[in-house]
């Protein structure tokens, strides 16, 4: 009989409808805010316009200079000074597109840019990591194999992302560690910074072989992308006028992102610190466009403001808010995907962190931003990726992709048959209704206890972040990857091989 029992409980059990929410592919369902009228939003883009003109901005790649010189531009070469006529920019804002798609390993890992997509990436370029277990430290290898393990996992993570740099490996040979990482771990896009010729080169030419591209197939298939900060005020430097140049003449994409915190590299008002972004973003897309007419270009937002008693950058402040919805005004206004970022100044992962880094994504989505950066993990403004941060800050990401699911209200939906089932003052727990769609009719969290407090009490009074920490450690050691291309591996690693004899490539050349 036990044995009977157990068999009639694993077939209930297996007939029990399980949850599987789609994460990919997200379409933001929110109508973009605003904070200008569409006159102001005229005059910002008059105004950075402006600025290029009248003032330009210091270039310091000599080869860049020339292509700005050949559009037309007016080039002071002692003074490193471009200024850039209105009609060059515009005309070169023009050539770029206004949507495209980047290709993954599998057609399930492509990502669309385009107007009301919705793309998270985790925290980025962090130089230290924490956990509880292991504290705060410099970044290691080990953490870039594990954080970029954990973002692997989750689906609504679309992208990889530089999550911490490895700092136990050496500059010039970095790359090729951390790109043949993220090629093994999984199929989705990876990230590629562009640190001189050098290092663009190598790891386009591991992705083009990892992939199974030939020369002239990876010239017309966007594989992956890379972010431009400016050295704002009105500054490009060689490493990044170089990548503006290399990726855009090899067709990949460009995230073009001033860094302008108000009051500190950018003027202390909102509109003073857009007018520079502004300027210095169109500066780096009009490069990318002169380079190569067509060239995937998004349009960059990183801009806050700083606190003015000690000058360290602040996030999830409401000048951050405005700034973040102005700027998806600036970036529809020309017509062009664009990335934002959410972010906190917390140093650990407590309360604060939590609310800044809410507060600054819920800005994000509501601009309408194609692409959110530094969604989890991050911490100090960029200094530190948290493990346990990462997993407590994906329980919001996956909730603002339930947020892109629609939600019906046909005759089913609206229930009116449960509600005359159940008599006032009763409830609906048994209701047919509520029986027949209980397993999938809710979010399931990932971290949150939604448990009584006696519950709570009972199993260990724990905190959320002591919860993510075990959990970050089962999803660690749970994930599987997928099957390697022997033959493609194998030709990557003699590629390595001969670069590293050679001395690989430091940054910078």
């Amino acid at each position: 009989m036990a044995e009977r029992r157990g068999r009639r409980a694993r077939t209930a059990l297996q007939d029990v409808p399980v949850r599987r929410p789609e994460y990919r592919n997200l379409r933001n369902p929110f109508t973009p805010q605003t904070v200008f009228s569409d006159d102001e939003v005229a005059a910002l883009h008059a105004n950075a316009l402006r600025v290029l003109q009248e003032l330009g901005l210091k270039v310091l790649l000599p080869e860049a200079r020339a292509v700005f010189r050949a559009a037309g531009a007016l080039v002071d070469d002692d003074a490193e000074i471009v200024r850039l006529g209105a009609d060059i920019v515009e005309a070169a804002v023009r050539t770029a597109p206004a949507e495209f798609t980047i290709r993954g390993g599998r057609r399930a890992d492509d990502v669309w840019f385009g107007p009301g997509a919705l793309v998270f990436l985790p925290g980025a370029g962090c130089p230290n990591a924490t956990d509880r277990l292991r504290g705060r430290r410099p970044g290691s290898f080990r953490d870039f194999e594990e954080l970029t393990t954990l973002t692997a996992g989750f689906d609504v993570m679309h992208m990889q992302n530089a999550v911490v740099e490895p700092q136990d490996v050496p500059a010039p040979v970095r790359h090729y560690a951390t790109m043949r990482h993220q090629l093994l771990l999984t199929d989705k896009i990876p990230f590629l910074f562009a640190r001189g010729q050098g290092q663009t080169l190598d790891g386009f030419e591991m992705l083009r072989i990892y992939r199974g591209l030939s020369h002239e197939e990876f010239a017309t298939t966007l594989c992956t992308k890379t972010v431009i900060n400016t050295n704002s005020p009105r500054q490009i430097d060689r490493p990044m006028a170089q990548g503006l140049l290399d990726f855009a003449r090899h067709s990949q994409v460009l995230v073009v992102t001033p860094f302008c915190l108000l009051g500190a590299m950018a003027p202390v008002t909102v509109a003073g610190a857009l007018s520079l972004q502004h300027a210095e973003a169109l500066a780096g897309i009009t490069l990318a466009q002169l380079a190569r007419p067509g060239a995937p270009v998004m349009y960059g937002n990183f801009a806050s403001n700083v606190d003015m008693k000690s000058g360290a950058p602040a996030f999830g402040t409401p000048e951050h808010i405005k700034a973040t919805l102005g700027s998806g005004q600036l970036a529809r206004h020309i017509g062009l995907p664009w990335r934002s970022s959410a972010g906190t100044a917390a140093n650990v992962a407590d309360a604060q962190a939590a609310q800044e880094t809410a507060i600054s994504a819920w800005a994000a989505v509501l601009a309408g931003a194609n692409m959110i950066i530094h969604s989890a993990g991050w911490l100090e403004g960029g200094l530190t990726h948290s493990y346990e941060k990462l997993i407590l800050d994906m329980e919001m990401v996956q909730i603002f992709a339930e947020l892109c699911s629609p939600t019906a209200a046909d005759e089913a939906e609206m229930a009116f048959a449960a509600i005359a089932e159940v008599q006032p003052g009763g409830h609906f727990f048994a209701a047919d209704h509520t029986m027949n769609r209980f397993h999938t009719a809710f979010y399931e969290p990932l971290a949150a206890d939604w448990s009584n407090f006696g519950q709570w009490t009972d199993a260990g009074a724990r905190r959320a972040d002591e919860r993510a920490t075990d959990i970050w450690q089962t999803r660690l050691a749970a994930y599987e990857r997928p099957p390697a291309h022997a033959e493609r591996l194998a030709e990557i690693d003699a590629f390595i091989a001969r670069r590293k004899a050679e001395g690989g490539a430091p940054p910078g050349e």
